[in-house]
């Protein structure tokens, strides 16, 4: 198989998915419809914690400050300062770009398990944050957005349609470009470093660089996720900056397929509903039952991981379909 008709059927792959997504707009039903919304939003944030994760190998638990950087920068200037909503999503990047290149300066020094516990203190010092300025953020009670604060020109982000198809241009801008880092040499060497971090920089590369570069990345991401959270559902507070909101896009990337670009939408995607039908089916069918829906998740994850040991799309990729990306 030649790299013009892998690299074709990648391409294809993914315009495919595009084009599956863009569709189901017009056919979902209003309820799936806002799910659907938030889902390729919240994906956009897992594909940010993939490019670290999954990609460079860096276990990171304070991903939730990325995601709130963005959350924050843009909603507090919409919010205090009466921000369009074009330079409330720059402000949310800058704040990520800001935050993780500090962040990442810092935390790069350690491997291992102290990068996962000094990311983690990170993360909390940043919920900690939210808290302490209470009188700008409100903090876990939160502040709205009001509708005439999330116009874009003559497009109201707060119409069903027009949400949906902005978060479905982010998630296409992120997957492509996501799609081009990993497949290009920066990329590479970001699987070399996971593979073998010594063995890179013995081969003369710059391994903190590139794991800056990736930290950099994954950071600003993860705030173009926030950022459009919150101009698109008009709602932040300081749940969304806690270290439990970490753990929702490691369970996301991990169940999708680490290392694999269309994962983290497929773990998005199958952990929502598998939630939702869990409290449905308990509440429907067992109302006088005393059992949490977490029972039923973490069975289907038992089962997961004994099945799929690499995620869904890893799995398969390692068993059935090499060319997966």
């Amino acid at each position: 198989m030649g790299l013009g008709n892998l690299s074709g059927r990648v391409l294809a792959l993914h315009l495919g998915v595009v084009a599956l997504l863009f569709a189901l707009q017009f056919v979902l039903p209003a309820y799936h419809h806002g799910i659907m919304a938030r889902i390729l939003v919240l994906a956009v944030f897992a594909m940010g914690y993939n490019l670290l994760f999954g990609y460079t190998g860096l276990l990171s638990l304070g991903h939730a400050m990325f995601f709130s950087a963005g959350l924050y920068g843009a909603g507090l200037t919409v919010y205090h300062l009466d921000w369009s909503v074009p330079a409330a999503f720059a402000a949310g990047l800058a704040s990520g770009l800001v935050l993780s290149t500090v962040v990442g300066f810092l935390a790069l020094r350690t491997t291992g398990v102290a990068f996962l516990i000094v990311t983690m203190m990170f993360g909390q010092v940043a919920y900690l944050f939210t808290l302490y300025f209470g009188d700008w953020t409100r903090g876990e009670e939160g502040l709205t957005l009001s509708q005439a604060a999330r116009q874009l020109g003559p497009l109201d982000l707060t119409d069903p349609t027009t949400r949906y198809f902005a978060a479905l241009a982010l998630f296409t801008v992120v997957l492509f470009v996501t799609l081009a880092l990993v497949r290009a040499p920066f990329g590479r060497v970001l699987i070399a470093i996971r593979e073998n971090e010594e063995r890179t920089r013995m081969l003369g590369y710059d391994t903190f660089r590139n794991k800056l570069g990736a930290t950099i990345g994954s950071g600003v991401i993860c705030a173009a996720s926030g950022a459009a959270y919150v101009l698109l559902f008009g709602y932040f507070g300081s749940s969304f900056a806690a270290v439990q909101y970490s753990i929702l896009p490691l369970l996301w990337v991990l169940v999708g397929g680490a290392a694999t670009t269309l994962g983290p939408l497929l773990g998005t995607v199958l952990m929502f509903y598998l939630i939702d039908l869990s409290n449905d089916l308990l509440n429907s069918r067992f109302p006088d039952w005393d059992v949490s829906y977490l029972g039923i998740v973490g069975v289907a994850l038992v089962l997961l991981i004994l099945f799929f040991p690499k995620g869904l799309l890893g799995s398969i990729r390692d068993r059935w379909v090499r060319w997966l990306p």
